[in-house]
């Protein structure tokens, strides 16, 4: 499953550029705020599971944070994110990993994970995630999702979809919920996914 999955990915970021997948966001404004409500300063680490090339570190770079981890199965989506920021790459701690099978002893004050959490399709996958968000988190985790009214498949590759309860109830153990929202993400497409957020806060 592990190996499959990282042949995918590498092969969709290998074949198609930003405005050709529908997860791409100009500025991640949601994941921003939740973000900037946790209050943490500039020194917080932070780290972005299932990155990719995606444009939200660029935007906590420009707001003066200066631990940023971005985490992806894809080494190719990872190179074209640090060819995207140039000098600025050498600011970051890249790693190649699927989540599922991720060993650090490092912890981090903020988790955030937009869209790759959905991918865990049994409950074996979502365990392990678990386990490692709690043993590396010591503050506070945003996970986004697509929602009950959402698409069941992205990418070609099905998905989980949940609700604030069910996105709740997996880490219910280690983490409080703190708040939840639903928006739509408009695709490069022009078409709408439904996504669900939560925030939490480490008990």
């Amino acid at each position: 499953m592990q190996d499959m999955n990282k042949g995918h990915w590498e092969e969709v970021y290998k074949n198609k550029n930003p405005d050709q997948v529908s997860w791409t966001q100009q500025k991640p404004q949601t994941s921003l705020d939740f973000i900037d409500s946790f209050g943490l300063g500039k020194d917080a680490k932070i780290i972005d599971i299932g990155g990719g090339d995606s444009n939200l570190v660029d935007f906590l770079i420009d707001e003066g944070y200066r631990h940023i981890t971005v985490l992806d199965i894809s080494e190719k989506a990872l190179e074209k994110a640090k060819t995207r920021l140039g000098a600025k790459a050498e600011k970051i701690n890249w790693i190649v990993s699927d989540i599922t099978e991720f060993e650090t002893d490092e912890t981090y004050d903020i988790w955030h994970d937009r869209a790759a959490f959905h991918f865990l399709t049994t409950d074996e996958q979502v365990l392990k995630y678990t386990r490692i968000a709690q043993r590396n988190t010591t503050g506070f985790m945003i996970i986004g999702t697509f929602s009950k009214n959402g698409p069941a498949k992205c990418s070609g590759l099905e998905i989980r979809q949940y609700d604030d309860h069910s996105l709740a109830a997996n880490f219910e153990r280690d983490f409080e919920k703190i708040k939840c929202l639903t928006e739509d993400h408009i695709t490069p497409f022009d078409t709408a996914q439904n996504f669900i957020f939560c925030s939490f806060r480490k008990k």
